[in-house]
């Protein structure tokens, strides 16, 4: 999820106002949502979590060090003058810093219900990750490649990408969807979500839902997806018998080993990369990072 400054700023202030609240000096670990415009905090405890070494390994600080001092007295002022933090607060951020980006590792198809169902990967606050990688460099599509080819893989440059979404984001979709056809992806949907996509230009074969099968000659897309008939998927859960489709075909896409997208903001993030996959990838390591940002500061 991407913020803006505003709800950048409301975050800060919130996370500020608890800590003074709770008179922790040290390292606080809030976790937040945001709601149609509104900000709720979920929980806040007085621990490091795993963003910790994250953030250390993006900026080049030892964090864990600098929390550790400011917890027996030292000063955020002491800290900067020693060199231990960066001059700068993260109001302004260079030009030529690299981006940074943490993607969490969900393995759904390791995971059952009781009753031996896949679990569903649609994402709520309940913390499911195993881990978490970070993808790294000069801009936000090739850190975003980065993470993805260190997650899962990363995403397939040709092939077959169904899709289906819910009403609310049929408009969102045109776009991402417009620009996997100039691509060269083939576009296969179900009847309302290619629909949409062909009133405004975009080539989309319908396939069949999961509960419109009517018989045995029929296709549904979840047969298509175990046939590996398909290389990427989006679904977007919907309303109560869209929801039961939609976990037909997540549930097939993570037992395929496939792509999956449930949000138009992870896929608008995953389009933007695919230039930079097929441009391939420059390594660089974290100490030549580290040595350009202190060139920056």
């Amino acid at each position: 999820m991407t913020l803006g400054r505003a709800e950048i700023n409301r975050v800060r202030e919130a996370t500020l106002g608890i800590a003074q609240g709770i008179g922790v000096r040290g390292l606080l670990n809030v976790q937040f949502a945001i709601g149609a415009g509104v900000l709720y905090v979920l929980e806040a405890n007085p621990r490091a979590s795993r963003t910790v070494p994250f953030v250390a390994k993006a900026l080049g600080i030892t964090l864990a060090k600098a929390a550790a001092l400011i917890m027996v007295g030292t000063s955020i002022a002491e800290l900067k003058a020693s060199g231990k933090l960066p001059l700068i607060d993260g109001s302004r951020v260079p030009m030529e810093s690299p981006v940074a980006v943490k993607e969490a590792v969900l393995p759904f198809n390791r995971f059952r219900t009781p009753e031996g169902h896949v679990v569903d990967s649609v994402l709520g606050p309940e913390m499911r990750s195993t881990g978490e990688v970070m993808g790294i460099d000069r801009d936000f599509p090739r850190a975003f490649a980065k993470s993805q080819l260190a997650a899962y893989g990363g995403i397939p440059l040709s092939g077959t990408v169904f899709v289906s979404v819910s009403d609310r984001d049929k408009r969102a979709i045109i776009l991402p969807m417009l620009r996997l056809q100039q691509l060269g992806y083939e576009i296969a949907a179900t009847e309302g979500t290619a629909e949409v996509l062909q009133r405004n230009g975009i080539r989309a074969r319908v396939v069949t839902k999961f509960s419109e099968k009517q018989d045995e000659e029929d296709t549904s897309i979840v047969e298509l997806i175990r046939r590996e008939e398909v290389q990427i998927v989006i679904n977007t859960p919907g309303g109560r018998t869209a929801r039961a489709d939609g976990y037909e075909i997540r549930a097939a896409a993570v037992a395929a080993d496939l792509p999956l997208f449930t949000t138009i903001a992870e896929l608008s993030a995953a389009v933007a990369s695919i230039d930079a996959i097929r441009g391939g990838f420059e390594v660089t390591s974290l100490q030549e990072y580290a040595l350009t940002r202190e060139a920056l500061l």
